[in-house]
């Protein structure tokens, strides 16, 4: 899956970070008959709604679950992780662990706040390995083709 489209605009998979979750009783001057549950979040932050869940988009797209957020990573964006504590200057309602930050592609900084644990973060974001059953414990490698061992011929 190279390229997706949305009504008529086509966006090449490289475009988008990351899939969140949303919630349309949260938009309350949105008008539509459309039931968006996802949003696409694109690498310079704008977004473009969908109407499938995360996790299917995600099935279909070979994104990376982050199960505790529900939120799906882009495995072509090349993604950082910090920790995160709320201070006094930014507090937070949500008990936030990690900052997933990338590039935009003028080089600017753009980030979002995840609940789920940094080095769970790191594991499933930027190495590529799967959680295994809890959220954020990322234990499993992720499957990835093995490389096959050379085989002398025998002499006859």
């Amino acid at each position: 899956m190279d390229t997706l489209q949305f009504g008529k605009r086509l966006l090449p998979v490289e475009h988008i970070a990351l899939v969140e979750p949303f919630d349309p009783a949260t938009q309350k001057n949105m008008k539509t008959e459309r039931a968006f549950q996802a949003r696409l979040v694109l690498v310079d932050r704008s977004s473009i709604l969908i109407e499938e869940t995360v996790a299917n988009f995600a099935a279909k797209a070979g994104f990376r679950m982050l199960a505790e957020d529900n939120v799906a990573t882009n495995p072509l964006i090349h993604f950082s992780v910090e920790s995160f504590s709320a201070t006094e200057d930014f507090p937070t309602v949500k008990q936030f662990q990690a900052r997933l930050l990338w590039k935009d592609f003028d080089e600017r900084q753009q980030s979002k706040l995840l609940l789920t644990a940094p080095e769970a973060v790191l594991a499933v974001a930027v190495r590529g390995q799967v959680a295994a059953s809890g959220p954020g414990d990322a234990t499993e490698a992720a499957a990835r083709p093995r490389r096959r061992r050379r085989v002398e011929p025998s002499p006859r």
